[in-house]
This record gives structure tokens, sequence and C-alpha cells, in this order.
């Protein structure tokens, strides 16, 4: 197993860890705003698990800076047949953005978790997956 990693800052900055991202202060975002969440790629990181097949999985991690402080969100990915990207678990988008319901109160992970994948919808993070994935083979 070989990992890999691209950032679009260059080869020599470190990827972020994706589970550093619950150390970051909270951030606050209402769950109807989330389409102004403009988020931009960090690095993602590639493990190659299987040479011989091509079998390949990772991290992609995203930022932004909000008035509260900097806003991430990251997740693992598979890579499919034919060399498509999914999410490996549409339910696990570690964050530290907390979202906020219309009564003001923050939505439990669970609950968040439908605003979460609509702003991964939103990104164009398969292709900077397929970008990183063209570097490590």
């Amino acid at each position: 197993m070989r990992n890999h990693e691209h950032s679009r800052q260059g080869a020599t900055e470190q990827l972020i860890s994706p589970w550093s991202l619950r150390g970051w202060p909270p951030v606050l975002w209402p769950a109807d705003h989330s389409s102004a969440l403009r988020l931009r790629h960090l690095g993602t990181r590639v493990t190659i698990l299987d040479e011989r097949l091509r079998r390949t999985a990772g991290q992609t991690i995203w930022a932004t800076e909000a008035a509260e402080g900097e806003a991430g969100v990251a997740w693992d990915w598979v890579q499919m047949p034919r060399g498509l990207v999914a999410m490996a678990d549409p339910m696990c988008v570690v964050t530290n953005i907390r979202i906020i319901g219309q009564e003001g109160e923050v939505l439990t992970a669970f609950e968040a978790a439908r605003v979460l994948n609509a702003i991964v919808y939103t990104l164009p993070w398969q292709d900077e997956v397929q970008r990183a994935l063209r570097t490590a083979h």
C-alpha cells in the first residue's frame, strides 16, 4: 500500500489531515445558505490499495475563510470500476462546520448530513481526485 498527496498549493506543502478539522474552532453556518459556502481544494491524498488491480482510495479536503474563521470539509473516497470515484461514506463528512437550522438550532450530525452532502455535490472534487490519481500512478 502506497500513499501519495496532491495539493493545489504545490507538492512541497503537507496535506492537512482530514481528522484535524475536528480540532478547528467551530464555524456556524445556516443550512439555507449552504450554496454560498465557497470552498477551495486544499489537497487530496491517494492510497494505492492494490497496484496490480489499480484499486485506490483516499481523502480530499476543502476549506474557505468564513467570518468566524476557517471552515473545512473532508471525506474519504474510493475508486470504482471504470475509473469513477465516489464518496466512501456519504454519512461521514468530517467538518468543523456546525449547520444551523431554521429555528436557530445546531443540527445533529444525522440532520446535517443532507446539507453537507449537498455542499459536496456542488464541488468539483471528482476532477481534483482524478488529477491526483493521474500523478499517483
